[in-house]
């Protein structure tokens, strides 16, 4: 019984935890559609064309990054001196997932130009950089004040 409890409490701060992180990516989440949607000025008819395109290459492309580029670095982090066999290995790996990547990144231009024009096309790649340094930057902010506690 008593190992039961630690393990209970350990239980319920992991599903905590997991949940807050849920609660997190979905602000996220509801952020970047905003973001996106005013900086590209997407009509409604424009944005119910889009999201369902921008959302199959987002959940591809998360795909890609949670299963083939994580495993990667987690070989890397517990094996750093790798023989030239494995390295080859872990290389092709790398270079499947970053053309899955590219692949991903060409289908979305290639639907996106039946929904929007070119120029937002162009504009969504300078959104979505200016919204991933602005979450980086909000980051940093938020970690450089919990260091000053």
């Amino acid at each position: 019984m008593k190992k039961l409890i630690p393990l209970l409490l350990l239980f319920i701060s992991f599903s905590s935890f997991a949940q807050r992180n849920g609660i997190i990516k979905e602000r996220i989440k509801a952020q970047k559609v905003a973001f996106i949607t005013e900086q590209l000025s997407l009509t409604s008819e424009e944005a119910q064309g889009f999201w369902p395109i921008y959302n199959e290459f987002e959940e591809t492309t998360d795909k890609i990054r949670s299963q083939e580029l994580r495993s990667i670095k987690m070989q890397l982090r517990r094996n750093p001196d790798l023989s030239d066999k494995e390295a080859d290995e872990l290389l092709k790996k790398l270079m499947k997932a970053e053309s899955d990547m590219h692949a991903a990144k060409l289908k979305l231009v290639t639907d996106l130009k039946s929904v929007i024009s070119a120029k937002k096309i162009i504009k969504l790649k300078a959104a979505e950089d200016e919204f991933n340094r602005k979450l980086l930057d909000r980051l940093k902010e938020f970690r450089d004040k919990r260091n000053r506690r």
